[in-house]
């Protein structure tokens, strides 16, 4: 068996959850900015498909697939944005709001 070395410092632990040692004002189960970060990914994720869709419809498309293309943007960005806003609402973290 080894025996310690005094140089190197002392045995590394995992870190522990300690609720009795936090801060009055520090939480580890609030989300910072309130917001569920699922929504966040999927506001992400919809916005980058949304464009790619609409992207492809005015390259590869002609005049009647341009005009669809602002008709899908013009109906497809509010109903994102309420059904996400609607998502968030409902998984917003009530008992641990933001600062």
């Amino acid at each position: 068996m080894l025996a310690p070395r005094d140089d190197v410092g002392p045995e590394p632990h995992n870190p522990v959850r300690d609720d009795s040692k936090l801060a009055p004002d520090e939480d580890l189960d609030r989300e910072p900015d309130g917001v569920p970060h699922r929504v966040v990914g999927l506001t992400a994720l919809f916005a980058v498909m949304l464009a790619a869709l609409l992207a492809f419809m005015f390259i590869v498309g002609g005049t009647t697939a341009k005009v669809a293309a602002v008709v899908i943007a013009l109906m497809a960005i509010p109903v994102i944005v309420g059904s996400l806003n609607a998502k968030a609402n409902r998984e917003r973290d009530r008992l641990h709001p933001s600062r």
